[in-house]
């Protein structure tokens, strides 16, 4: 017989991931009530579901700046996705925050590299995983478009 999940349990992922309850709690229910297996369970979908979403047409987005070091380094980044809807959520704002603060930090040489890059929040998680985890949550395809990082040469 398997576990009972209670709400409590779904509510805590949900609040910690800020995936749907309804996919919360079949990670819940398949991991058998454990969170860790659950986390895990749910990273793994999140990419797959980044796979089956990579052929939609990105119509919107939005262009994020950050300013570092007293304004000597810049880094704008434009990120992609698909409704305006989801150009104005605060998962994607602030997941566009994330990744220009990223480009400032570490300068990489382009898109590719930044999304193999460890996130400089969570080394345990890459540029590509905290966006495939903006798209479980989000329901669309999301794409960094253009980044750009600026420095003002020292004295």
């Amino acid at each position: 017989m398997s576990k009972q999940i209670t709400t409590e349990q779904v509510k805590e992922l949900r609040d910690a991931t800020g995936i749907s309850v309804m996919q919360c709690r079949q990670a819940l229910e398949e991991a058998g009530g454990d969170k860790e297996k659950a986390l895990v369970i749910l990273k793994k979908a999140g990419s797959e579901l980044a796979l089956k979403k990579a052929d939609r047409v990105l119509g919107s987005g939005y262009i994020e700046a950050y300013v570092h070091g007293e304004g000597r380094i810049g880094a704008m980044v434009e990120l992609q996705c698909e409704t305006d809807f989801v150009a104005k959520n605060k998962v994607f704002r602030t997941l566009a925050r994330e990744i220009a603060l990223q480009v400032a930090a570490t300068a990489p040489a382009d898109e590719t590299a930044l999304l193999q890059e460890s996130y400089i929040k969570n080394p345990e998680t890459t540029v590509a995983q905290l966006i495939e985890e903006a798209i479980q949550k989000t329901g669309e395809r999301i794409k960094i478009g253009r980044l750009a990082r600026f420095e003002l040469p020292q004295k």
